[in-house]
């Protein structure tokens, strides 16, 4: 009886390490059938001690390769013209991409059947067979990186006093029952592929950038990174109303955060484009990839319905105390304008959902500032810190209104360098 390779056979003369990529590439394919004590032109040879090879095969199979793929193989010894081979049925695995575990869900690791031959998969074809074997759902999926490491995730964790351990990382969704890193776990890694963009304009359209900064690593950093730049440019002004501290802002802290906080949690990272936020001289913008979650309208989550597309990523956020509560931001955001003329307001894209925050007016003090006047009366001598302190204000901004002051003649300098100070003028 002669046998002819075919794209669901192959023979081997004996038991060699290419066995190993042979199974696995018939597993990722469309299955079939190995047999070693065969010539590659269909000679029976056969082996010597097929038992002992059909149990070094079986270890093979279990030490060498992952996910678990013994349960679509089946080993037996056949006896062909009065010689012992050893025959391996492959059906198409349910858990693809299988690959070599020393090389892990690398091109260089998973290997399919093309013809006659076995090729190194792609990494299109590993991200396809990604897709095919775990669904749709972008965080359990497993990660097609799987060497990650977690130092800035565990800082986090660690300045909220929780465990960030294998344990804690198993029962939030980052490593998988088998073992594998999933994508959630890749978000949160220092080797996240994803990134969040800001911009500083001039102006009010993108004409002219002042600065750009691009924020990388771990998930949870580039949100602590990105709201801390946004908070440097966010003016703020205070004054004192009898005995009461007033503050103002640009910005909302509480919108600022929220609105980060909500683009990071409800974004479609099965795109790979970048969060981006746009600081504009009269408005802000944090543009979201991904639309509405599937079956919801702007209507709806403005009145509170939530309905998250990383509930998983939502429920680490809520662990760090991020997540106040679930479906209240949008108004939560509003509240935070109720003293303002101008809203902040919402567009939703077919794969975009952007955010706006108007830019306050605050109002500076200046040499003729009431406020001010009552300071100074309180303050017959001052430094220049004094004076930042209390109006909270840029050293820039103090500046010229002590040189405004200087100039009408409303107070004195005294001294020179870090000893100078002023006095008011009777």
């Amino acid at each position: 009886m002669q046998f002819k390779e075919s794209p669901t056979v192959e023979f081997k003369h004996e038991l060699t390490d290419g066995v190993k990529r042979e199974i696995i590439a018939f597993a990722n394919t469309q299955g079939g059938e190995l047999y070693i004590g065969i010539d590659d032109d269909g000679t029976v040879v056969g082996l010597e001690n097929a038992h002992k090879t059909l149990e070094a095969v079986s270890s093979m199979l279990h030490d060498s390769i992952q996910p678990d793929i013994l349960v679509h193989t089946y080993l037996s010894v056949e006896i062909m013209e009065n010689k012992e081979i050893v025959k391996i049925s492959v059906s198409r695995g349910t858990r693809r991409p299988y690959h070599l575990k020393n090389k892990g869900m690398k091109s260089s690791g998973v290997f399919i059947r093309y013809g006659t031959s076995v090729t190194n998969a792609s990494e299109e074809n590993i991200r396809q067979m990604i897709l095919e074997s775990d669904g749709t759902n972008f965080e359990t999926m497993r990660s097609l990186q799987q060497d990650l490491t977690f130092k800035e995730a565990t800082m986090v964790f660690e300045k909220q006093s929780l465990k960030f351990g294998s344990e804690q990382q198993r029962t939030l969704g980052l490593i998988s029952d088998e073992g594998y890193y999933t994508n959630l776990g890749l978000l949160f890694s220092d080797q996240c592929e994803h990134t969040i963009k800001c911009a500083r304009y001039l102006g009010n359209d993108k004409l002219d950038f002042q600065d750009r900064k691009e924020f990388t690593g771990s998930i949870l950093t580039q949100v602590e990174d990105a709201f801390e730049y946004l908070t440097l440019y966010n003016a703020k002004s205070a004054h004192f109303e009898g005995l009461q501290r007033i503050e103002q802002e640009s910005f909302p802290t509480y919108a600022l955060r929220e609105a980060l906080i909500n683009a990071a949690t409800h974004r479609d990272y099965s795109f790979s484009g970048s969060i981006l936020i746009h600081l504009f001289q009269n408005r802000l913008e944090i543009v979201s990839v991904g639309g509405l979650v599937k079956g919801l309208t702007l209507e709806d989550i403005e009145l509170g319905i939530s309905q998250s597309r990383n509930p998983k990523l939502a429920n680490v956020f809520y662990r760090l105390k991020w997540i106040e509560s679930y479906g209240t931001g949008l108004q939560r955001m509003k509240e935070s304008y109720k003293q303002s003329t101008e809203q902040p307001f919402w567009i939703v894209g077919p794969n975009a959902f952007v955010v706006t925050l108007p830019k306050k007016t605050i109002d500076t003090p200046t040499s003729e500032d009431g406020l001010l006047n009552d300071w100074l009366k309180g303050h017959p001598e001052f430094t220049t810190k004094e004076l930042e302190v209390y109006l909270d204000k840029s050293k820039a901004t103090v500046r010229k209104i002590i040189a405004d002051l200087l100039e009408k003649n409303r107070i004195t300098r005294i001294g020179n360098g870090p000893s100078t100070r002023y006095q008011v003028k009777g």
